[in-house]
């Protein structure tokens, strides 16, 4: 017997066991429908990973925004009354002060000192809201002969931001020229009683 090479032409189809082509379609299906999965939860996490650093982004630029303080403040009249002794007027005033910040803040405490100058604050806290304006009472001591020198005076503000934390922020305020000064200056003069 002579031995029968076998040849197997693979340009012919449907020479398979039906048995076999049905498990290759299985698989073939299989793999398209896997990888039709796997091409969707891809773009789904694009999609999603997307969103989420958008949104990582503008809560990042909230707590910057509700962390600046930007604010303005000016002396104002609130004479009510004061007292003067031996060249050192004591006296009651207002600072009003505007929120150029984007932000609400709550003001806590005002204070300066230099040379012949006392300044704190005498009211209660006091919320501004953003492009707002706010009034707060002060206890002034000044000295009549050093208090009004050329230079501003550097205000010292304990402000709570948006974010619940205390920051402390400097403004500078020209006194020259001020109500605070015209008001002092009236207390400063020497009376003529006799």
């Amino acid at each position: 017997m002579a031995a029968e090479q076998v040849l197997i032409d693979l340009d012919e189809h449907g020479h398979e066991p039906v048995e076999r082509s049905g498990i290759t379609q299985r698989n073939v299906a299989n793999s398209r429908k896997t990888l039709l999965q796997l091409v969707a939860a891809f773009v789904i996490g694009v999609v999603l990973g997307g969103i989420g650093v958008g949104e990582l982004r503008d809560s990042r630029a909230q707590r910057e925004r509700s962390t600046v303080v930007a604010l303005v403040a000016l002396p104002e009249s609130g004479y009510s009354g004061g007292s003067n002794s031996r060249g050192t007027v004591r006296l009651n005033g207002q600072l009003t002060m505007i929120n150029t910040g984007p932000a609400p803040i709550t003001i806590r405490a005002v204070h300066a000192e230099r040379l012949g100058v006392q300044v704190r604050a005498i009211g209660q806290a006091r919320q501004v809201r953003p492009g707002g304006i706010g009034q707060i009472l002060v206890d002034l001591q000044l000295d009549c002969s050093t208090a009004f020198q050329p230079e501003p005076l550097s205000m010292r503000f304990s402000v709570e931001t948006e974010d619940k934390r205390l920051r402390e922020v400097r403004y500078p305020v020209a006194l020259v020229g001020s109500a605070w000064q015209e008001d002092a200056l009236l207390m400063c003069e020497p009376r003529l009683d006799s």
